[in-house]
This record gives structure tokens, C-alpha cells and sequence, in this order.
């Protein structure tokens, strides 16, 4: 006769497999008494087959300094409603294979801490390159970051000084070292557990992307593409105890554009999950929001007001029906390479530098300089696509940069035998990444925040077929390294 696995401490099925004989044998003689201390393994093969880490350090700035997000900003900063944090997620499945999932309440990485970071991973602590997943919740409540090159995310379109910029690059190299000693702890304390994972949706997401008379502007959109999907993997200890709770949603963290460091709705949403399972760690994996906005937006009570109504998604998902997610996780992290339109003209970018426009004057101004340097301006991008396979339950896909919301639709519609979970702002945060759609209709997401960039100007329209392309190959990747 099949008889299901029960966990005799909380009197609810398992779905490990069926008691093995011998424990048929032992619960028959402990009925009634204390089972808490069983002696035979029944139920705790989930149990045993990860291994998990789990470390939290707060990032923000000690002292004042330039906020990163909004161009117009005209001061530093002015305290902090909350503070930032990096948090790290370290897995191991029952074969020894490891995965490390870094969350940062930043604007985002850049390729060159991305490059440098998992350098210093892999020699301190032997972890493949592509075994280390760095997301960033997009906060522009948060500092900028030093970065050689000049862009948005660096330091020229801010105009900072001299004394500011060497403010951001002490504070980027303390960050760097203190994400690294954040990976060391969480790969130092592994403890078994098992993960599962559910789903639940939150509606303050709104396409931002509404059509006008002078092109696409930015305003609220009821009726273009939104991505409402809340996932959510738990991570719990072998005591069915909640450690951890990795949560998404497709949206920018704009809510707020004032002078204190926050987290936004994002940073909320796992302060009120620490507050309500003491001892669990909350982390926030940015979906693909390129073209997404919280709405309403504007003051510190609807940011608040955001991050309970995804703090309650996820709570209903946490008390919904979980799947299992088992092992052994695979990962491949890969580089496509993504054309631009063709570039401006020596002609064209020296009128441009004559502008009125702050930002397209220096942005001709950057150019012009690469040309001189170079003798060209570069006309692709080495954009960096990860897949990670948790056994056959779950494929969580990493894609750089600013991505719009029609990507992670597509890809969940296309790979419709597994579950999907897409995360962008992932390991490279350099400007947005349209779809073609988007890019045809033109406007900010679709090629006007270049000018905020280092970049020469819009994709090519081979953008969205690539980047989807290399994503479908990775996957197959996975698959095939898993069965081997």
C-alpha cells in the first residue's frame, strides 16, 4: 500500500515520496509520544538537498553625497528615510554545486564592478563567474557609483566636482570590498534547508509609455503591456522555520525623486517582511520595468503605500500552495553582441556640441572624444545574458540592463515548459534595452536616454531577436549540462 510521507511535527503531508519501511515501523511505535527527535529519515530528503547561506550588510553612504537616478538633482543628499542594503543568497544543492544571488539597493552595477567582483570571487572563494547573480533594485534614492567611463550612472551628466567625484569612487571601492566580504559570509555559514517556490501579483505597476502629438512621452498608460507576476522563492530551515524570501516585480523604483537615501517601494516592501517573520531575510530581484512606473507616485506615503501592497503579495504567496524546488542548480553566463543604429556623423555631433541642451551637448562632447581617441565610435555592445536551472522546477534568466516589460512577457509565453522567472538590472546596469516594438515607437526607453549614456545612439532593430535568441540558447545550455 502507497502511504504519503508525514511530517509528524506539523501534521502536514510531505511531498518527498512514501515512508520507507523501516520508519513505518517507528512511527507505529511512537504514536503518541514526542516524534520531535524520530530517528529514521522519513520526509527530510527536501530537507537535506540544499544548503543555504544567508548574509545582510547595510551600504548606505556615511556621509552626504550625489544621489544617482535623476539628472535634474541640483544638491547632494540630505540623511536617509531607511537605510540601503546588499544581501547575499548562498546555495548549495546535494551534488556540491553552488549559486550565489547578490540583491543591492542601488541604481545599479556596472560592467567593470561586475568584472572586478567576480574576479575577486572566484579567487577568494573558487566560485564560477557564472555561478555569482548581482541584481539591483533600481532605487534612485541611492548614491552614484564611480565609474571610469562617463554616463548617467557616473559622474560627468551630474556635474559633480572635482572632490565629489572622488567622493563616489572611495565610495564605490568600499562597496566593492564590502560585497565581497558579504559573498564570504554567506558562502561561510551554509545550513540545510529546502526551497520552494509560488507566485502571487501586485497591480501599482503602470506602462509609462503614453502616445502624443511630439512622440512617446512619459505618463501613465492603462491600456499598453504590464507584467503584474509577483515570484517568489522561499528559502526555508530544516526546521520548516522561513530564512529567506527572494521576491520580483516588473517596475521602476521612481516613487520618490527627493534628497534622502530609501529604498523606495522596494526597500519598504522588505522592511515590513523582516518585521513581520523575525529572522527571515527579505530580497527584492528587479523585473523587467524598463517601461514601468508605480502609480501614484510622488511623496514618501505612496512609496510606503506601494511596498505594503507588495509586501501583501507576497504574504498571499507565502501562504498559498509552494512547489519544490530540488537540484542540482546549473548556471552559464554569456555575452551577445547587440548592434547600434548607425552613428552620428563627425558633422552631425559637432552641432550637436553646440546645443543648448546640457545633456546632448555633452553627450556629442563624449563622442567626439572617442572619435578622436579611437579614429571610430563603437557600434556594438557586449551585453551579458545569465540562466540559472534549479533542476526541473524553476529557470530564473538574468538579463542586463534597463529591460522593458516585453521581454519577460515573450519568454514566458515562449518557454512554456518550465517556470520562468526573468530579472533584469542583472550584473550590467548601462542605459535601457527596447524591444522592437519599443524601438520603433521611439521616446525615452526606445533609444532619447541614450544621450544620458556613453553610448552613440539607439539599438539596431536586431536588438529584441538576440537578446531572446541567446536566451533560448542558454537554456538548452542548462538543460544539456544538467543531463550530462
Amino acid at each position: 500500500m502507497n502511504l504519503q510521507a508525514i511530517d509528524v511535527r506539523r501534521g502536514k503531508p510531505q511531498r518527498s515520496g512514501l515512508i520507507p519501511a523501516l520508519c513505518l515501523v517507528a512511527v507505529a511505535g511512537l504514536i503518541g509520544r514526542n516524534v520531535a527527535k524520530l530517528p529514521c529519515a522519513m520526509a527530510n530528503q527536501q530537507q537535506a538537498e540544499w544548503k543555504a547561506g544567508i548574509a545582510s550588510v547595510a551600504i548606505t553612504p556615511e556621509q552626504s553625497m550625489w544621489m544617482a537616478g535623476y539628472a535634474a538633482r541640483t544638491k547632494p543628499s540630505e540623511g536617509k528615510i531607511h537605510d540601503l542594503y546588499a544581501k547575499a543568497l548562498a546555495l548549495e544543492d546535494a551534488q556540491g554545486g553552488r549559486l550565489v544571488i547578490v540583491a543591492v539597493d542601488l541604481i545599479g552595477i556596472n560592467r567593470e564592478m561586475r568584472d572586478w567582483l567576480e574576479k575577486e570571487v572566484k579567487q577568494r572563494y573558487q566560485l564560477d563567474p557564472a555561478r555569482l547573480l548581482i541584481n539591483a533594485s533600481h532605487t534612485h534614492c541611492g548614491p552614484v557609483l564611480h565609474k571610469s567611463r562617463d554616463s548617467i550612472y557616473g559622474n560627468s551628466f551630474y556635474g559633480l566636482t572635482p572632490e565629489q567625484i572622488q567622493q563616489c569612487r572611495e565610495y564605490s571601492q568600499h562597496l566593492q570590498k564590502k560585497l565581497v566580504q558579504l559573498i564570504g559570509e554567506a558562502l561561510d555559514k551554509p545550513a540545510p534547508g529546502r526551497l520552494a517556490y509560488t507566485h502571487a501579483r501586485a497591480g501599482f505597476a503602470m506602462n509609462r509609455r503614453s502616445k502624443t502629438e511630439r512622440g512617446y512621452r512619459i505618463s501613465p498608460n492603462p491600456d499598453s503591456p504590464v507584467d503584474h507576476d509577483v515570484p517568489v522563492l522561499r528559502v526555508d530551515g530544516a526546521d520548516g522555520k522561513l530564512r529567506a524570501v527572494m521576491f520580483g516585480y516588473a517596475c521602476h523604483n521612481t516613487t520618490l525623486s527627493f534628497y534622502k537615501f530609501c529604498g523606495d517601494y522596494a526597500g519598504f516592501a522588505q522592511q515590513y517582511l523582516e518585521e513581520a517573520h523575525p529572522g527571515a531575510t527579505a530580497f527584492f530581484i528587479s523585473g523587467c520595468g524598463g517601461d514601468q512606473n508605480p502609480y501614484p507616485r510622488g511623496t514618501l506615503a505612496l512609496a510606503e503605500q506601494h511596498g505594503r501592497a507588495l509586501a501583501n503579495a507576497v504574504e498571499a504567496a507565502l501562504i498559498s500552495q509552494a512547489r519544490p524546488v530540488r537540484g542540482p542548480v546549473q548556471a552559464v553566463l554569456e555575452t551577445v553582441t547587440l548592434e547600434f543604429a548607425e552613428p552620428p556623423s563627425r558633422e552631425q555631433l559637432e552641432e550637436e556640441a553646440k546645443s543648448d541642451n546640457k545633456y546632448e551637448r555633452l553627450h556629442a562632447e563624449i563622442l567626439l572624444k572617442e572619435l578622436d581617441e579611437t579614429g571610430k565610435i563603437r557600434t556594438t555592445y557586449p551585453y551579458l545574458v545569465q540562466v540559472v536551472q534549479f533542476g526541473d522546477d524553476l529557470t530564473l534568466v538574468g538579463l542586463a540592463g534597463e529591460v522593458v516589460v516585453d521581454y519577460s512577457l515573450r519568454l514566458k509565453a515562449e518557454l512554456t515548459d518550465r517556470t520562468v522567472w526573468v530579472g533584469a538590472y542583472s550584473n550590467d546596469v548601462f542605459g535601457y534595452v527596447p524591444s522592437l516594438r519599443v524601438l520603433k515607437e521611439g521616446g525615452y526607453e526606445g533609444g532619447g536616454a541614450m544621450r544620458y549614456t556613453e553610448l552613440p545612439g539607439p539599438f539596431a532593430p536586431s536588438v529584441e531577436t538576440r537578446v531572446i535568441d541567446k536566451v533560448h540558447e542558454l537554456v538548452k545550455k542548462v538543460r544539456a549540462s544538467k543531463s550530462n
